[in-house]
């Protein structure tokens, strides 16, 4: 990669210091999404474009940036984006490191885009050495701003864009929402990276490792229409809504990705796939008439599936469907406002997509605001009752673009960013700083004992591996227990004292009946 180019997209490399050991053999390798539709809309106004993902390259910050600065790009855009959309904060030490070892190397503007970014476009200004942050979706911006950096458009009409005008933090204003995804974002730049270095996650080739790669990820929709306090999606997208691909769009580009690539593994990372019937049963059927062996995997609310939504995706390909249960506790539910549902109507919908040949990745999260240690124990009680595929156990997080930030923030919660905190990385579920929220009865630290036990009694569970067993074979037993041989190094195991002595320093600024 070498002389000039109008755009670079780069992906940060922070999967090793996000995922620990875990990045090693269990997380995936995620194809950069929206880097490669931003790619696909840019290239088609005729700008130069190219991709470095760092992160599936394995490289260092400072290789990184000799990359970066060997590409002598007009304009290098870092995509702060994880593997979900509440995984764009725990990415952002690594693009703030890359960028600091990229502006000593060369002076080409650089611009952060993603979740992070847009839900604190001035702090993102204030705190790093980039030279721009986009608040919104992206295309329009960073096509506009290719405009303003060939003296054909003004900075201040950059749809957008934050810049700094004497120092402060400038605010453009936010870009209109994109009306037609099937034109202004057909399909992603595939052939920009190398297509063999991405991996579905461990769970989703469960019974056929061998399956594992050529791997990748098709967005259908953008922003989601409900309102969880904890979630943070809609950040780039300035409110609730959702709009939709086509399903002919959707499928043109799998029908591509299984010609050229020969993919089989497939996430849809919508965060609420299973929700609209004309889109759902849109791209089933299309997926049906060509017979393709796929194994897809996408998300849905216990609350959007329908028993005539079960079979089709089944013979479409769905092979595992992902499900915010959250918590066992209804009181609890309702306080982060997830859904008008019970646990007796939980195992039904959960025992039905699995009645169905479809397995359940199932979602939980301890440390809610309500929590308690005995609503905690309801819900890991509930998770190995239910007995599902495979589950998630996340420490609950008020992530940047969250309601439940917005709270925290201004009733002055201990929080990761808190003076004398870890910083954005402890926003990372499985970072050796993470730094969950505490509850109005227990404290961050219990709330991630309590999380990485749950881990370990789930896993280890004598009906699940006999379910693991039953279901995919051996082989993945094995694999499972290799996986909890690993044990994820924790700051306060290593310095005891470091918890209490940000309780202490938070406790005379902000006092939180936690501490």
């Amino acid at each position: 990669m070498s002389g000039q180019i109008d755009l670079l997209l780069v992906t940060p490399p922070s999967r090793a210091v996000v995922y620990q050991e875990l990045s090693k053999d269990y997380a995936a390798i995620e194809p950069p999404v929206w880097s490669l539709l931003i790619a696909e809309h840019i290239r088609r106004l005729g700008w130069s474009v190219a991709v470095l993902d760092a992160e599936a390259l394995g490289l260092s910050y400072d290789e990184t940036a000799r990359r970066i600065a060997a590409a002598d790009a007009r304009l290098n855009a870092f995509m702060i984006y994880g593997q979900q959309p509440s995984a764009s904060t725990q990415c952002m030490p690594a693009a703030v490191l890359t960028a600091k070892a990229t502006a000593r190397l060369t002076d080409r503007p650089c611009i952060a885009l993603g979740t992070h970014p847009s839900a604190l476009p001035a702090r993102t200004l204030d705190e790093t050495t980039f030279d721009y942050v986009c608040q919104g979706e992206g295309p329009t911006t960073i096509a506009q701003l290719l405009e303003h950096l060939s003296g054909r458009r003004s900075v201040e009409s950059v749809a957008g864009l934050w810049w700094r005008r004497d120092g402060a933090p400038v605010s453009n204003g936010w870009a209109p929402k994109i009306k037609d995804l099937d034109q202004a974002l057909p399909t992603q730049a595939w052939d920009l990276v190398d297509m063999s270095l991405y991996r579905a996650h461990n769970w989703q080739s469960f019974g056929a490792p061998h399956r594992r790669q050529p791997y990748l990820s098709i967005q259908t929709s953008l922003g989601c229409p409900y309102a969880c306090s904890f979630c943070c999606i809609n950040a780039p997208f300035g409110g609730n809504g959702i709009r939709y691909w086509s399903p002919d769009a959707i499928v043109a580009q799998i029908d591509h990705v299984v010609a050229r690539y020969g993919v089989q593994m497939i996430k849809i990372p919508d965060e609420m796939f299973v929700l609209n019937k004309r889109h759902v049963l849109g791209i089933c059927d299309r997926l049906i008439e060509r017979g393709y062996d796929l194994n897809i995997w996408a998300y849905a609310r216990i609350d959007t599936i329908q028993r005539e939504f079960l079979d089709k995706l089944r013979a479409a390909g769905f092979r595992w469907l992902g499900l915010g249960i959250e918590s066992a506790s209804g009181y609890v539910r309702d306080g982060v406002e997830k859904g008008r549902f019970d646990n007796a109507a939980i195992t039904s919908v959960v025992r039905q997509v699995q009645d169905a040949g479809i397995h359940v990745s199932s979602n939980f999260i301890f440390g809610l605001p309500d929590d308690t240690m005995d609503s905690m124990q309801e819900t890991l009680d509930f998770a190995l009752d239910l007995n599902t595929e495979w589950a998630n156990f996340y420490a609950a997080m008020a992530y940047p673009g969250s309601k439940l930030h917005q709270v925290a923030t201004e009733r002055g919660w201990l929080l990761p960013e808190s003076p004398g905190g870890p910083g954005w990385i402890g926003y990372s579920q499985h970072a050796f700083e993470t730094l969950p929220l505490p509850t109005e009865h227990l404290s961050a630290m219990q709330v991630l004992e309590f999380r990485d036990a749950a881990f370990q009694a789930y896993y280890s569970n004598p009906a699940y591996l006999a379910l693991v067993d039953k279901k995919f074979g051996p082989e993945t037993g094995a694999h499972i227990k290799q996986m909890t041989d690993i044990t994820l190094r924790r700051r306060h195991h290593e310095d005891p004292a470091y918890y209490d002595r940000l309780l202490g320093a938070q406790a005379v600024r902000h006092p939180h009946p936690a501490a």
